[in-house]
């Protein structure tokens, strides 16, 4: 099989071979400080060599536990987790699936659906009311077991899962992924006997796509979850230390987006021409934004839809404030066939297209677009996928989690860490009233009168 690829002609307008060249000695450096885990964050750089360290041990529990729900009827499975811990599995499942297999209600797997993401009463209240009509089982995923949103979700699912099977068989349809050793969440698991799988402690959230924390909701969904990692062992080989830059898409990628963010383009939209990818821009976005967000550094990932968002971003970025640039998922063969038909009529003048494909139709918008966006002062990278299935999304994750790696040594700053999360974490504390919080608690209502 043929690799993703990176095209950068779109690029040389704006930032020339050479300037880009000049970040080769640095990118090929940081790769190898990476691999050899002495940089900043060094302590969470398990997911480096992760795809090649997988065990088949691990792959055939998870298989294993797939099949035992499965047993059960499932007809929804609930991922409950925040962050790194939902967006992995919800991107690589979004891009795989039918898009309307939830309105079909023709599954050949469980649906998985998602809570722990957000605090919002009416999402809970109505994935409750759904569940209480369906055969379910969930996976809870934290470290800590602490985190807000998750445990909030999972304290009121799990107490959903007692009312409606029992205790003894609640315990048998939950899935604890957590820490080892330590943390409320293992506590609960070992005592209730919970099948648990481990976030191992060197892997951060947004990087653990590779791990049971991705890998038990995308096989639960129906998808070959050791295609995904042969994908990425595959680029983990071809992004190598002793790969030279030429020949280094991820190095080549992180080295572009820092000398274009030299030259004042502070904002990177990821683009797709398929609705299938929007979760995987969502993945990507919280993959860079954490990670290089830092020391008041750090290009802005935003993303788009197009052509949908043609008609409502496309004029910002047409001409608007020209500090961006953008980075187009470009997917090579569609797995469907369209073909427009011919209207005696031709009232909507389209008969000009009668015969061709619609994916023909699409990627000249793409082509079009680009030159459009180029022309007007936007440079354009391009990510050539050559297909939606399992092995090129598990390139595509490794290849972007290398890369910012990379990216994020180049800037100077640690892409492994986030301590600005914690900020809204302490003021909603404080406002909740939680022990322990008194004195922000004063202070802040102090502030707010």
């Amino acid at each position: 099989m043929s690799n993703i690829s990176l095209q950068l002609d779109k690029v040389y307008d704006f930032v020339s071979i050479e300037e880009i060249q000049s970040y080769k000695k640095s990118a090929e450096l940081q790769n190898i400080t990476l691999r050899n885990k002495t940089g900043k964050g060094n302590d969470f750089l398990g997911w480096v060599d992760l795809p090649s360290s997988i065990s088949e041990s691990v792959l055939e529990e998870i298989e294993k536990v797939t099949l035992k729900l499965k047993s059960k009827h499932l007809e929804v499975f609930v991922v409950i987790g925040i962050g790194g811990s939902y967006l992995g599995s919800k991107a690589v499942i979004d891009a795989l699936s039918d898009s309307f297999a939830q309105i079909k209600g023709s599954f050949e797997a469980p649906l998985v659906v998602f809570a722990g993401q957000n605090i919002s009463e009416d999402y809970l209240f109505e994935l409750r009311d759904l569940l209480d009509t369906k055969e379910w089982a969930c996976a809870i995923i934290s470290k800590s077991g602490t985190t807000t949103e998750p445990a909030l979700a999972f304290r009121l699912l799990k107490q959903d899962l007692e009312d409606k099977y029992g205790v003894d068989e609640a315990r048998k349809r939950i899935i604890a992924i957590t820490d080892g050793e330590r943390g409320a969440l293992r506590t609960l698991a070992v005592e209730e006997g919970y099948k648990t799988f481990v976030i191992p402690d060197d892997v951060g959230g947004r990087y653990s796509v590779l791990t049971p924390v991705g890998l038990i909701a995308i096989s639960i969904a129906g998808f070959d979850v050791r295609e995904l990692v042969r994908g990425a062992q595959s680029m983990e080989v071809a992004c190598g230390a002793d790969v030279p830059f030429e020949k280094n898409i991820a190095a080549q990628y992180a080295a572009v987006r820092n000398a274009l963010y030299a030259k004042g383009k502070k904002v990177e939209i990821m683009v797709n021409y398929n609705p299938k990818l929007h979760f995987f821009a969502e993945w990507w976005k919280q993959l860079y934004g954490e990670s290089e967000g830092k020391e008041f550094k750090g290009i802005f990932p935003a993303s788009v839809d197009f052509s949908s968002d043609l008609h409502s971003m496309g004029q910002y970025i047409q001409e608007g404030e020209r500090m961006l640039f953008e980075t187009v998922l470009s997917v090579g063969q569609v797995n469907n066939e369209v073909l427009v038909p011919s209207d005696k009529d031709d009232l909507d003048k389209l008969n000009f297209l009668a015969g061709k494909r619609v994916d023909y139709i699409n990627k000249m918008a793409e082509l079009g677009t680009m030159i459009a966006h180029v022309d007007g002062g936007v440079p354009n990278i391009k990510i050539n996928i050559p297909q939606l299935n399992e092995f090129y999304l598990g390139q595509l994750i490794y290849f972007f989690e290398i890369a910012c790696g990379i990216s994020g040594y180049l800037l100077d700053v640690n892409p492994f860490d986030q301590p600005g999360v914690e900020a809204y974490k302490k003021n909603m504390f404080a406002l909740l009233e939680k022990p322990g919080f008194e004195k922000e608690t004063a202070e802040l209502k102090a502030r707010l009168g």
